[in-house]
């Protein structure tokens, strides 16, 4: 057998870098050798993270602990803004996946606009490619770093970017009503998040302002041609995980159904409904796969299409690893098998 890649988990003190050490842990073909979380630095994952407490793990180091010479892949777990001046420093020849947003916005002026933050590497932005492996498969396998993508982002990406390509839906008049998990929001303690101020309740956050946007203009745009801007309006839900996007559109529900199940047909983990059914967040929760149900509006000409995933998975550490993969030369789903867990 060939030797295991050395994988390094930069920020593995979050959910998704648990959710990597989850996935990690049993991929054939990658092996954990450093680990960092700047502020438990020196601690076990297992003090961390009971649940990983069974497995045989480094210690949390600080980043510039690591020795980077034998490491063939980094995931970045890290909070915006912090992956720019790490990517620049590292040796050339580690592959990197970025699971914050540093890299998945080309122009440096909707990276200020979006994130308030200044894009401190835009001389190696052109090598980034966007992290998402049903459309940018090809050019992942090539890259050194990939950007992975937004999670409410992904849910939405996966259907409307073959549909603006075939033409099916009008690019003028598209809304994504979403919602997500609390653990979309990190793992850090804030007050919004707690128990109490989330359970028995449902609200919208983010409305007309939220960051994803950017992600959305970018790739939907790109998709048409033309210049699309979507109406999008994420919604907290009072659970850990998932993530349920309902995209009302404009085109026949036919037309759209055939399309994606054109574009979808032989991909892993994207699988599209037959007519009218409707996933369920629990259908995805644990597993990498993205659900995908048409149905027809009552008005005319207009289509409700939904989507869900989990947020921690395919919207993060699962499509990091999709990535990854790609990028070492391994079999695309390795590692990602994962059943969805129910109940």
């Amino acid at each position: 057998m060939a030797q295991p890649k050395n994988i390094a988990i930069l920020g593995a003190s979050g959910y998704t870098g648990a959710e990597l050490v989850r996935i990690i842990a049993t991929h054939p073909s990658m092996k954990i050798v450093a680990m960092t979380a700047d502020r438990k630095a020196g601690q076990t994952m297992g003090s961390v993270f009971p649940h990983l407490a069974y497995l045989d793990l480094p210690l949390l180091t600080k980043i510039e602990e690591v020795d980077f010479s034998a490491i063939d892949l980094a995931f970045c777990a890290l909070p915006h803004g912090v992956t720019h001046g790490l990517v620049k420093s590292l040796p050339e020849h580690v592959k990197v996946v970025d699971l914050s947003a540093d890299f998945r916005l080309r122009n440096a002026a909707d990276y200020k606009k979006w994130y308030g933050l200044e894009h401190t590497a835009m001389d190696i932005q052109a090598e980034a490619v966007y992290g998402l492996p049903e459309f940018y498969r090809a050019e992942i396998a090539k890259a050194r770093i990939v950007a992975n993508t937004g999670c409410y982002v992904a849910t939405g990406l996966l259907p409307l970017i073959p549909l603006l390509r075939a033409g099916v839906v009008d690019p003028t008049d598209i809304v994504i009503d979403a919602k997500s998990g609390v653990t979309g929001a990190g793992r850090s303690p804030k007050e919004g998040i707690l128990f109490s101020e989330v359970s028995e309740g449902f609200q919208a956050y983010g409305v007309a302002s939220h960051r994803h946007m950017g992600e959305f203009d970018q790739e939907l745009s790109l998709a048409a041609g033309t210049d699309v801007t979507v109406s999008f309006t994420p919604h907290l839900l009072p659970q850990n995980r998932g993530i349920y996007s309902t995209i009302y559109a404009k085109g026949s529900a036919e037309a759209v159904l055939e399309t994606l199940q054109k574009q979808f047909a032989n991909e892993r983990f994207v699988h599209v409904l037959p007519m009218g059914e409707v996933p369920a967040t629990r259908h995805a929760r644990g597993s990498n796969m993205c659900l995908i149900g048409v149905k027809a509006d009552r008005t005319p000409g207009r289509v409700i299409i939904i989507s869900t995933l989990d947020n921690l998975m395919k919207g993060a550490s699962g499509q990091a690893v999709q990535n990854a993969n790609l990028m070492l030369g391994l079999q695309e789903a390795a590692g990602l098998e994962f059943a969805p867990m129910f109940p």
